[in-house]
């Protein structure tokens, strides 16, 4: 009876839908209850707030999973194109909910954590860690270069609306019509950039980006039918722990002394980013430094290009409309952050001296965030 018992509870555990493939976000999903449950007992703020963003991390990781499931299901193309859109889904959902909470700056500060947080944090920690015992690790310049150029796109389409902003009315005023109209349009042309994109990659020059690793991990055992179950579940509930989560930034920017623009920049770009960030640094330890480039870059090429615009969009829908005007030290982070990973990546190999080069800029732009006064 109790080998009957165990064996009953293993076959439970291994269609759980929420169960990952990293046994540090199945430990992880324990806190997700703590956090509805100090949510219902209407617990401090700050440790609702830290629940929750901590059990968002393992939803993202098992939406990712699901996510790569089905789309070693769909074929290259649809599933190319499911992966690069769900890629982001959590920074989506939780900018989602704080977009109707009325915290417009808490998104755009996360938007550009994001693009600062994939190219410094994220990569800086993967060739750190992939450089360790190697004299240098290669990747392919031609996937390289297609991001940087793209990242380049984005970097103008967050430029102009502030130099409009500035060279016409003198500041940064941040609401303005002419800016909204502005921020739709460029918006649009960013889209329409980012669907061309597919074309391009998965069509007429698929050949220069065969991935060397993929989908298989899942292919063989997670059925289409648990992948959708275990999509869906991680999302409902990445929707409920960011409303939680949205609920508490005031609370808590105020009793711990943090502004908005800090809290977006790093605190909630990190969590959406947590189980991406995982992938990419395991990737680059096996040496595959082609992946662990592609998903720390291409998931900020999305961010800018796909995320980015789609919120113009809704928040216009929602009510809260939201421009692409960043403030100052926002577009001088994300301008230096892609300059120095093109100059890293230029010759298309790194080194570990390379990663703590990129995790001290890192550092040093998270200070700045952080010293911003109130």
């Amino acid at each position: 009876m109790p080998q009957a018992r165990s064996s009953g509870l293993g076959n439970l555990w291994r269609n759980f839908p929420l169960r990952s493939e990293h046994k540090w976000l199945n430990w992880l999903l324990l806190i997700v209850p703590v956090a509805f449950f100090l949510h219902l007992r209407h617990a401090p703020p700050l440790w609702v707030f830290t629940t929750a963003a901590l059990g968002i991390i393992p939803l993202a990781g098992v939406l990712g999973e699901a996510t790569e499931a089905l789309a070693a299901r769909m074929g290259p193309t649809l599933g190319g194109i499911l992966n690069a859109t769900m890629g982001n889904a959590t920074e989506l959902i939780i900018a989602f909910f704080a977009l109707r909470a009325g915290h417009v700056e808490v998104v755009k500060a996360s938007l550009s954590g994001s693009i600062i947080g994939n190219l410094l944090l994220v990569l800086g920690l993967a060739v750190l860690w992939g450089g360790i015992g190697r004299d240098s690790q290669k990747f392919s310049r031609a996937t390289a270069g297609t991001n940087s150029t793209m990242l380049f796109i984005a970097v103008v389409a967050l430029i102009m609306p502030a130099v409009f902003d500035l060279t016409v009315y003198g500041n940064l005023k941040q609401q303005n019509p002419h800016l909204e109209n502005l921020s739709l349009w460029t918006s649009g042309v960013l889209i329409l950039i980012y669907l061309v994109s597919f074309v391009f990659v998965l069509k007429t020059h698929k050949r220069l980006f065969q991935p060397d690793h993929g989908v298989e991990l899942h292919e063989g055992h997670v059925s289409v039918r648990r992948a959708l179950i275990s999509l869906v579940s991680a999302t409902v509930l990445i929707g409920f722990l960011s409303e939680m989560l949205v609920g508490e930034i005031d609370a808590v920017t105020k009793s711990i002394g943090m502004t908005e623009l800090f809290v977006g920049v790093i605190v909630v770009a990190i969590i959406g980013n947590a189980a991406e960030h995982s992938s990419a640094i395991m990737v680059a330890r096996r040496n595959q430094m082609d992946l662990a480039m592609t998903i720390a870059v291409g998931s900020s090429t999305q961010i800018a290009l796909f995320v980015a615009p789609v919120l113009v969009f809704l928040s216009v829908l929602i009510g809260n409309p939201m421009s692409l005007v960043f403030t100052g030290l926002e577009i001088a982070a994300i301008v230096m952050s892609v300059l120095i990973v093109e100059m890293i990546s230029y010759d298309g190999e790194t080194n570990w001296f390379e990663g703590a080069e990129l995790l001290a800029v890192y550092i040093i732009l998270a200070l700045a965030f952080f010293f911003v006064p109130g």
